[in-house]
Order: C-alpha cells, then structure tokens, then sequence
C-alpha cells in the first residue's frame, strides 16, 4: 500500500529536496502538478485533499492559505515555512525535541517544521533547560555561520551567477545580517527551549552552498556547574537518537586540526553536537546540513515518524 504525496510549492529549494528524497521510495506516490496549474488554487486544493501527506514548500502568507484549502481531515500537512512554528493546534516537527514527541507527530494531522538556525539551537538548549543548568530567563547568545542556500533561489543564483565573486567582492567574504535583533526563528527558539527570555542571536551567510553550525556561549560560574555536567547532559538526553551525535567533551579530533569544519555533515540528516570548554566557559556547537535536517531531511523525518515507518527511510 503506497502513500500519496504532494508537494505545494515543489519548484523551491526544499520541494526539490524532498522530491530527491522521495524519489526512489516504492512506499510513496508523487502527486504531480501540471507546470501551467501551479498557480492555480483549485487544482492545488484537489491535490492537496488527495493527498495522505502534503509537504507545503511556500511564503508564510501562501502556507496560510493553502492550509485553509484543506478539508480532507485524513490529510496530514508537514508546513516547511515559519507560519505555523508556534501555532497552537500544530506539532513542533522534531523528534527528538523530547520523549512525547514522537507520539505527538504520529498522531497530528499539522505538523510544523523547524527552522535551520532553531533545529541546531534546541537540540542544543532544550536538554540543558530541562535539566535545570540553563534557568528558563537566562539570557542565552548564538550564533550561526550558514551556507547561501538558505536564502532561496534569488540568492544561490546570486552567489552562482557567472563572474559573481568578481563583480560583488563582498560574496567572498562572511555576511553577518539579521542585524535588528529580530529573525525569524526567534519565536521558536524560545517556544520549543523552554527559555523565556528570547536568544540574542546572530546568524553568518558564508560563501558556500550549504552547512550550518550554531554556537552557544555559557558562562560557568553564572550557572553554577561544570563541563562534564553540561556533556552528560546531552549524552543522556541523546543516546538513544540514530540522527544525533553528542561528540566528546572537547573533541580531540576538533582541536587537533584547529578549525571547526561547518560543512562536514553535508548531504546527511546527521546532527553533531559539541562541548568545547575550559574550566570557567562553554561554547556547544551544533553541525548540520541546514538543506537536510535542517529543511528537507527533517521534513521527511517528520512524514516517517507520523506513517510510523522506519525513520530513516529515505534519508
């Protein structure tokens, strides 16, 4: 018995990310839309219904509206934009937020996928919140350096247009931007941490396609507890995960080298995640592939867990 799926927005960089995971899956049927109707709302309100799992790949504002045009209740959505990240009535699409979440996608028909920067910051705060070392009104900083896919088509055709580097010199160099303090995965970073205190955060457009990695500086003292404490706390929470690995506390291999290799989980739906210390500071880090588990591999994740087929399937 195969599942029906749909992509709403199947042109974009995620959309065709997951039509590349969904490619080879006997279990699956792609429902396609014809490129003249791709506009067009009823034929996107018949395939939506028709669908046991549709993946919107659109604008906050289209995603909107293409969940309104759903009244088939066996549809399951799997929203990729940033408009239902904190809506009630929808389920946070990660599961390894925490033990019940797993129950809670199997059994939602709206599921809302995280942001790139929020996926790497939760995995890194949320077990540190619960256990009690981050208090909820911390004031906690981040920053993200990311490859330009994230920014759509308009700016990966930017970066890849021939003579780019040559005609805007500033591409070669890293972009801090989202210089207002005001990001979009800001609400979901404190929604889904548990933090009542929203991050101040910084994220770092790179001159490379793809790769995240999230930093997270602590100050020891101000939270009364160690290294090791803060390391097993995300062991524990995370042992069991195939898709995340809690490397060692500061990482030999790492420090060896000297230099933090963002991109080394490229084409992968893995997460790494590190305590780099000395005896007063953490910094943890988060590694990922932001067009992955960042975006697509965690959009397929979320479909497998609620199907309950292997999660890995696909990915």
């Amino acid at each position: 018995m195969t599942t029906a799926v749909f992509v709403d927005g199947q042109e974009g960089t995620t959309g065709l990310r997951i039509h590349e995971y969904l490619a080879g899956r006997a279990d699956v049927e792609v429902l396609q839309i014809h490129p003249d109707k791709r506009k067009d709302a009823a034929e996107r309100a018949r395939l939506l219904n028709a669908a046991d799992v549709a993946f919107l790949c659109l604008p906050d504002v289209a995603a909107r509206e293409a969940a309104a045009l759903v009244t088939n209740p066996h549809t399951c959505l799997i929203d990729a934009s940033t408009a239902h990240r904190t809506a009630p009535g929808w389920v946070f699409g990660l599961p390894e937020l925490a033990p019940e979440q797993r129950q809670r996608l199997r059994q939602s028909k709206r599921i809302s996928n995280p942001g790139c920067h929020a996926s790497a910051f939760i995995l890194l705060l949320r077990p540190l919140v619960d256990a009690g070392l981050v208090p909820a009104g911390h004031v906690v900083t981040a920053t993200s350096i990311t490859g330009y896919s994230g920014g759509g088509k308009k700016m990966i055709e930017q970066y890849q247009a021939s003579g780019a580097f040559t005609a805007e010199p500033a591409l070669t160099s890293p972009r801090p931007y989202g210089l207002s303090l005001v990001h979009k995965h800001v609400p979901e970073m404190m929604a889904h941490t548990g933090l009542t205190q929203p991050p101040i955060f910084m994220p770092i457009l790179g001159p490379f396609y793809k790769g995240l990695a999230v930093s997270v500086p602590l100050d020891l003292a101000t939270l009364g507890t160690t290294p090791e404490v803060v390391h097993v706390a995300l062991v524990q929470r995370y042992a069991k995960e195939s898709f995340i690995r809690v490397m060692p506390l500061r990482d030999p291999a790492t420090l060896d080298d000297g230099f933090f290799d963002v991109q080394a989980n490229n084409d992968s739906n893995r997460v790494d995640l590190f305590v780099f210390a000395n005896q007063t500071q953490v910094v943890l880090m988060a590694r990922l592939d932001n067009l992955g588990k960042g975006a697509s591999g965690a959009a397929v994740q979320s479909m497998n867990v609620h199907l309950g087929v292997d999660e890995g399937l696909g990915l």
